[in-house]
């Protein structure tokens, strides 16, 4: 095969669509600007996902681009194998061809072949291609029509048309939407062509260079798969795996794609790279040159590290590769941020937007590296003593790593995976949990728990027997000392209290503290929480009338709320019990928040649980409940209520010499608990599932309510299925039939608004096309739109530049409050200096945005829609100098 270059690859791709009718298109942000369900564009569909959902257009029915992308999340998630291997990037280029309602498989196929083969010369005994083999479940017969055709455009060996499943071999856009059957095309990379029992096992001896979609199909709510009334093919080539296959390479990191960038790693660090996939300082230097690749462009599109979503996934990464370069490059000064002006000479030229401010980007990392170092160091020495202390690092270490020293969860785990030990990270969130529900209620616990001496114990059983009791007042704590004389006032503010005896709650194993109130002869103390500290009691509040004396007698009252809290920590048991029943005991406990307003309860599970086993274990509680049956506990020694058969152990609780048991009915449910329980399940009312959710891998939240709160959120829906059916002037059970039908009539309005938006803006082009200034041969043509798509925009830019002949346009639209600029330049004012980008980004400030582009079309969106004037009539001053 002749040598080829990154950079001819790329272009090779992108010519060889054009000359098959193809429009050229940049590549769209690898920060989303419009689509709120996309943390980064991870693929080169992203930017034609409306065109698929029937919600948008554009003026051409064939594109080819190369896409930035950046998988670091979700189902796409392969950060961990980042550096290990030779194929895994954080960030990578998608090249990809389109047909938008155009030509679909036969032509998909046959130019996939032509341009693999015959245009870039790979070995056609090497290459095979799966198929769609059928899916029983959704009743979608194997694909004959791509077997056939592969066979028949293609010179390809018939015993190379492998037939896959619905994993392999069919795509979808997401739960619902548009989908259909995929060919892939892998390549054998094995020594003695022997790989054929190798396609689609994970092998990268054989691994996918191509992936041709062929979308058909639309998957409604119900799971129904239906044909789509226009067919389009999405196809995406990740460039630096095809680019490392055709440069004959073993592993991407060794082709020209990564080579000066590895290169100044190790200028920088003194260290040098020898490809080796088991050598720590080789799978260092990947790791930086992959992440420093992600940060840059990320950046350079908008987002910044931060604590929060998209940010944190930017601080991650940063932070992962900063402990990669102090570890095993010894570098312990900032030196990632050096890296970035080689990205933008070696990709500037393909993605201009690299150009713009790279000195703003590299101080961005700088900063972060900065911040970061002055911690690591530290962190590595726990992490080491953690690692020392066992064959796991506990939760409290890891949370301590990130709470402390700034570790994200994923670099503790790493590290650890590099002793080959585990971390729990299942505790690791219950930890986070627990921090952030702490933050939210610190704003009602402002006393010290930590005091100057030893605290008094407190008798605490009486909070078993009831909402009221009698007991003395030892004293209270101020200013972290135990007082245990005089008295208190409202004017002393804050206090917690300490009694002999209470039948106040505190805070333990999931369940909220107590409020209420301390009574005594000479005024009220109002408790707001109430926390366990030793084996003593604080009553957290303020007296509110009259004073309290240390040496008091005291009568106690338990706020009524009190009582929503048994009903949803006797809920909370049967709920666990349903959960084992319908899902397996698998399902184990990682943690619970009980409260007067609603129970929520963390469990092991592997996926989203289903709607009717969510219904099912409802069902089941709620069977329990009516049935009336009776809650009883007692106290047992804990080596013998450990052989309690099916007993367990409520999570959180620390369990002594003695333990608290709990049994429902005959003993189905029998948990250790030191909580407050009601006597009867009847007395819960009603239980009711509020919402389920994923909290971490393999962990699921149920949030749920009982009793009045259950009512109230059964008579919520009640009411909103109501006010629906009212509008819609139908019956509950006619809902879902009335909105789809409503859903799809809005989608025919807004298909006729285009079609009459687009109808104004063809009148308003041709005027500024009538009116345009001419210079030196040149049309300058700079006007404002009606609002309308911005394909509209783009296409009547497409349509200026073209009827002009020769022509610097620039357009301006304001779509949903917010204002978007277009410009587009003809070749020949291109060859003269005048370039859409540099345009764009001349005027940007005017509407407080940001933008860029090729040189021959530009856009920018911003926040200032009153800005558009002004940038148009700087567009105007722009290209007049420029002409002149």
């Amino acid at each position: 095969m002749v040598h080829r270059t990154a950079d001819q690859i790329r272009q090779e791709f992108i010519a060889f669509f054009e000359g098959k009718g193809h429009t050229s298109v940049p590549s769209s942000p690898v920060v989303p600007i419009d689509d709120p369900t996309l943390m980064f564009a991870n693929a080169g569909m992203n930017q034609f996902k409306d065109v698929f959902l029937g919600t948008g257009s554009r003026p051409y029915k064939r594109a080819v681009d190369t896409q930035k992308c950046i998988r670091v999340s979700g189902k796409h998630n392969d950060l961990e194998e980042v550096g290990r291997d030779t194929y895994h990037h954080t960030f990578f280029e998608m090249l990809g061809n389109w047909s938008l309602g155009d030509y679909f498989k036969r032509e998909a196929i046959g130019w996939a072949w032509e341009l693999l083969t015959g245009i870039w010369g790979l070995p056609k005994d090497r290459l095979y291609a799966t198929v769609f083999g059928g899916d029983p479940e959704d009743k979608l017969a194997p694909d004959d029509e791509a077997a056939g055709l592969w066979t028949e455009v293609t010179d390809i060996d018939p015993a190379h048309v492998k037939r896959f499943g619905k994993k392999d071999n069919f795509w979808e856009m997401g739960v619902t939407g548009p989908c259909g059957p995929c060919s892939e095309i892998h390549i054998d990379l094995t020594p003695d062509g022997s790989g054929e029992n190798l396609v689609n096992a994970g092998d990268p001896r054989v691994m996918e260079i191509w992936n041709l979609v062929f979308i058909q199909f639309n998957r409604d709510e119900a799971g129904k798969l239906s044909a789509l009334p226009a067919r389009h093919v999405d196809t995406g080539m990740g460039l630096e795996r095809i680019v490392a296959v055709l440069q004959g390479k073993k592993s991407n990191y060794d082709s020209d794609v990564f080579a000066p960038l590895i290169s100044r790693i190790c200028e920088l660090t003194g260290h040098t790279y020898t490809a080796k996939l088991d050598s720590n300082t080789d799978i260092a230097i990947r790791v930086i040159a992959d992440h420093v690749r992600m940060l840059t462009f990320s950046i350079t599109d908008g987002a910044k590290p931060s604590n929060e979503g998209r940010g944190y996934v930017l601080r991650r990464l940063l932070r992962r590769a900063a402990r990669f370069g102090r570890q095993q490059l010894g570098q312990n000064e900032p030196f990632i941020y050096k890296l970035v002006p080689t990205i933008v000479q070696t990709m500037g030229h393909v993605f201009s937007e690299l150009k713009e401010r790279p000195e703003k980007v590299a101080e961005l990392i700088r900063d972060e590296e900065a911040g970061f170092g002055r911690t690591l160091d530290r962190g590595i020495a726990l992490f080491e003593e953690a690692a020392a202390a066992g064959k796991s690092i506990s939760a409290e270490y890891a949370f301590k790593l990130y709470d402390t020293y700034g570790f994200p969860i994923d670099l503790t785990v790493q590290m650890a995976g590099e002793r080959g030990i585990r971390v729990d990270e299942a505790g690791f969130v219950r930890l986070m949990s627990e921090a952030k529900e702490k933050a939210r209620a610190g704003a009602k616990k402002h006393v010290a728990v930590a005091i100057e001496g030893e605290l008094p114990v407190t008798d605490d059983s009486p909070k078993y027997e009831g909402r009221q009791a009698e007991a003395k007042i030892v004293g209270w704590v101020k200013n972290s000392t135990l007082v245990r004389s005089g008295s208190l006032s409202p004017d002393d503010g804050e206090a917690a209290v300490v009694l002999d005896r209470t039948c106040f709650y505190a805070e333990q194993g999931g369940q909220v503290g107590d409020a209420g109130k301390i009574i005594t002869g000479s005024g009220v103390f109002e408790v707001a929480v109430t926390e366990r500290l030793g084996d003593g009691i604080l009553h957290i509040g303020a007296v509110t009338d009259g004073r309290i004396e240390a040496g008091q007698s005291a009568r106690l009252e338990v706020d009524p709320a009190r009582d929503l809290t048994r009903k949803n920590h006797t809920a909370t048991h049967l709920l666990h019990w349903a959960l084992c029943q319908v899902l397996g005991d698998h399902v184990k406990q990682h943690g619970s928040v009980v409260d007067p307003d609603r129970l929520r309860f963390d469990f092991d599970h592997g996926s989203q649980i289903a709607h009717e086993d969510l219904q099912e274990v409802e069902r089941l509680v709620n069977e329990k409940v009516c049935a009336d049956l009776p809650v009883t506990t007692r106290v047992l020694p804990i080596d013998e209520a450990k052989k309690l058969p099916g007993v367990r152990a409520f999570f959180g609780d620390k369990y002594g010499d003695t333990v608290r048991v709990l049994t429902i009915g005959d003993g189905f449910s029998t948990e250790f608990c030191g909580g407050t329980h009601l006597s009867r399940t009847g007395e819960i009312g009603l239980f009711k599932i509020l919402s389920e959710e994923g909290i971490a891998k393999g962990v699921r939240r149920i949030t749920a309510a009982t009793g009045p709160r259950a009512v109230e959120a059964v008579q919520q829906l009640e009411r909103t299925a109501r006010q629906v059916a009212g509008i819609l002037k139908a019956g509950y059970d006619q809902l879902p039939d009335r909105i789809a039908g409503l859903q799809e009539e809005i989608k025919k309005l807004r298909r006729q608004l285009a079609k009459g938006a687009a109808a104004d803006v063809k009148g308003v082009r041709q005027e500024l096309l009538d009116k345009a200034e001419r210079l030196g041969g040149a049309a300058i043509i700079v006007g404002e739109l009606p609002e309308v798509p911005i394909e509209q925009v783009r296409e009547a830019a497409d349509w200026l530049r073209t009827q002009a002949g020769s022509a610097a346009v620039c357009l301006g639209v304001c779509s949903d409050g917010k204002p978007m600029l277009i410009a587009a330049m003809t070749d020949d004012l291109v060859k003269k200096g005048l370039k859409a980008g540099e345009l764009i980004q001349a005027i940007v400030p005017a509407i407080d945005g940001r933008g860029g582009g090729k040189p021959n079309l530009a856009q920018a969106g911003g926040n200032k829609a009153e800005g558009i004037p002004q940038a148009l009539a700087l567009a105007t001053e722009w290209i007049r100098k420029k002409l002149a």
